[in-house]
């Protein structure tokens, strides 16, 4: 979801952070462990990254970089974030979706093979200490972003409610995932209607009370949803923004969430992001 999905009437605060909270990033070269088709357009990737399987916070990202080192294309990372985190296996999982030139081409690496990965990068979610229940919005890709918060707040004995929504039942992805966590989704397609906001919004009003956050990512009508649920009930609303990236370190300061002024630049995506708090517009990005 890019900044182009953020609701007219909203802006981005920066979520409050500790100094020492957020893992240090590394650089490795990640071996392949497994890498197949999961559904649609989308593969699944399995990264040996024992130090990133253990420090990853949920809603951070890894940059990789998908060529060989005889390879001198192509020559940027791309973003991709965290869905999943074995830290007994010291193994990371990629969900991505095959929609460039890029991403066709490390669909072709297999297992054994290794990857230049750096991470975990991004500032993660936060949840108040005092939340008990949580409502999670994801639409396609997005959802990647909001698996390990799902998780980790089911372990926390957090009340979790989740959509994951997408075009039609096979390009809806990260079902699978929350099952296995013991949490049931609901999943809703464009192609019976069920991921229209007024018939996903009369659905959670039967279904479960208004949660204490809402976290959304992947899509600007439920991005929407979520601001206007938010608005209603006083819920703290936190989105997980996309951009392009060349570095993922604030260095190439190519993912502003705004335009440079005389005296300060915006906050940057990668580094004071991804993900942000959602409140009323006040002019601009701030702490």
């Amino acid at each position: 979801m890019s900044l182009d999905d953020i609701p007219e009437s909203s802006s981005l605060v920066l979520l409050p952070e500790e100094t020492d909270a957020r893992p240090p990033a590394l650089t490795i070269d990640a071996t392949i462990v497994r890498h197949q088709h999961a559904a649609d357009r989308y593969w699944r990737l399995e990264l040996l990254a024992p130090t990133v399987a253990r420090t990853v916070q949920p809603g951070q990202f890894v940059m990789i970089t998908p060529a060989r080192p005889s390879e001198t294309w192509p020559i940027l990372p791309r973003p991709m974030a965290v869905y999943d985190a074995d830290a007994e296996a010291g193994t990371i999982t990629i969900l991505y979706g095959v929609v460039g030139a890029g991403t066709r081409h490390l669909r072709d690496f297999a297992s054994g093979e290794s990857l230049p990965t750096v991470g975990p990068l991004g500032r993660p979610f936060s949840l108040p200490p005092t939340a008990r229940s949580l409502l999670v919005l994801g639409r396609g890709i997005g959802s990647c972003s909001l698996t390990l918060l799902a998780a980790s707040a089911q372990r926390a004995g957090a009340r979790v409610t989740v959509v994951a929504s997408g075009r039609s039942p096979e390009a809806t992805i990260a079902g699978d995932f929350y099952r296995s966590h013991g949490i049931t989704p609901i999943e809703v397609y464009d192609s019976d209607g069920s991921s229209d906001p007024v018939a996903l919004r009369a659905a959670l009003a039967e279904r479960e009370p208004v949660a204490d956050v809402i976290a959304v990512c992947g899509s600007r009508r439920l991005t929407r949803l979520a601001h206007e649920l938010g608005t209603a009930s006083g819920a703290e609303v936190q989105v997980s923004l996309e951009a392009h990236m060349a570095c993922g370190l604030g260095y190439c300061h190519g993912c502003s969430t705004g335009s440079r002024t005389a005296l300060a630049e915006a906050p940057l995506i990668c580094r004071d992001g991804p993900v942000f708090r959602l409140g009323e517009r006040s002019g601009s990005v701030h702490a």
